[in-house]
């Protein structure tokens, strides 16, 4: 396929047009570019490059049903709906582009210590399984033993566990190789460096964005730059406020493979290091910043949780912002001031890239959003109080 060249220092009128442009090289902004190609004769991904906030790199890597939707039970359904598609995703990017993004979907635990937290989790899940739009599905409170039968070594402060068959985990940097090497082989032009800094909409329902390497014109665009989504979303009429979450990781050398079924604070990987995160801090835009307190944390209760892991060294630590609307909902839209411009914002861009590229994706082609999405408009967050 032949596609529009990088524009050079021409005047906006004399530009090529892309049929799409994706604001946003990360995963988000990946899978729905993958998920254009069959729609959209030119893709152009533009991505900020190495000075982004970019959580596709700093994610612990799940594909996680069981948290989520508490508030909103629409997005327990359409996470079921991705966890569903991550098989085919999997499967058709290995078949593309030979890698292999290391997708194991063998269930997942949420691991509970002593009877407070396995009483609250209880009343937790069944207040989210109780709520409208709900799509019901399988879970099961485990006792220590059945705990133990998935995770050899399981310490003994480990007195529960919520486990679902539908979770799993995923390699997010090949995942995000894989998503490029897709667009080398099918003619997505991917240019770093260009951060938008401003959008124009134009006479024919086109848009202009300016960028540090010049302008670049598209007939539709997708906003999925992550927490540059707020700034970006004023320009085109859609005002999304956004409060990022800063977690941190701790990651312990590699060893043998241990672990197959992954826990919310735990998992091992394909190439056998440890992950160790889960925590959660309102910390505003300080990303890379690490605290001894917090790894402190997180290292205790990854040890309770299974005691040999204390003779495991720690490598490494890193933090980074998950992407996350006021409300920790997702964000899907078409601005109604500035028809073919879309926003795409969410924090589970590894568990939601299956439905974005093979569900999301072919919505936008298609020009418009269905009713089913109308839970997840920014109208939620300006709705005025009786």
């Amino acid at each position: 396929m032949t596609s529009p060249r990088a524009p050079g220092p021409h005047s906006a009128a004399a530009l090529p047009v892309f049929d799409v442009a994706v604001i946003g090289g990360g995963l988000v902004g990946s899978a729905i570019a993958y998920g254009l190609r069959g729609s959209a004769a030119s893709i152009a991904v533009l991505d900020e490059g190495d000075i982004a906030l970019r959580a596709s790199r700093g994610n612990f890597g799940l594909v996680w049903l069981q948290s989520k939707g508490f508030g909103l039970g629409a997005y327990s359904a359409w996470t079921l709906g991705s966890t569903r598609l991550w098989p085919r995703l999997a499967a058709q990017l290995q078949e593309e582009t030979g890698i292999d993004v290391a997708l194991e979907q063998k269930g997942g635990l949420t691991p509970l210590m002593g009877d407070y937290e396995i009483e609250a989790r209880l009343a937790w899940v069944h207040k989210l399984m109780a709520q409208p739009g709900v799509e019901p599905y399988e879970w099961k409170l485990l006792d220590h033993h059945q705990a133990a039968s998935l995770v050899p070594g399981l310490g003994k402060d480990v007195t529960g566990a919520i486990w679902t068959p539908h979770d799993g985990i995923v390699n997010p940097l090949k995942l995000l190789r894989a998503f490029h090497t897709a667009f080398d082989r099918s003619g997505v032009r991917y240019l770093p460096h260009h951060g938008v800094t401003g959008i124009a909409q134009q006479a024919d329902g086109g848009f202009t964005l300016d960028t540090p390497q010049g302008p670049v014109r598209a007939r539709k665009i997708v906003l999925a730059s992550g927490l540059r989504n707020g700034d970006l979303g004023k320009m085109v009429g859609i005002d999304l406020p956004m409060a990022p979450q800063r977690g941190q990781i701790l990651v312990l050398e590699r060893t043998r493979r241990l672990l197959d079924t992954p826990m919310v604070t735990l998992r091992q990987n394909d190439e056998g290091s440890w992950l160790v995160g889960d925590s959660q801090e309102e910390a505003g835009y300080a990303d890379h910043i690490t605290t001894l307190p917090m790894l402190a944390t997180l290292a205790d209760r990854a040890v309770r949780t299974i005691p040999a892991l204390k003779e495991v060294r720690a490598v490494r630590a890193w933090s980074a912002l998950r992407v996350r609307a006021q409300d920790g909902f997702p964000v899907y839209e078409q601005s109604a001031s500035h028809p073919g411009a879309f926003i795409v914002t969410c924090h589970s861009g590894v568990t939601l890239a299956a439905t974005h590229a093979l569900k999301l994706a072919p919505m936008i082609a298609a020009g418009t959003l269905p009713a089913e999405l109308d839970h997840f408009s920014t109208r939620r967050f300006h709705v005025q109080k009786t």
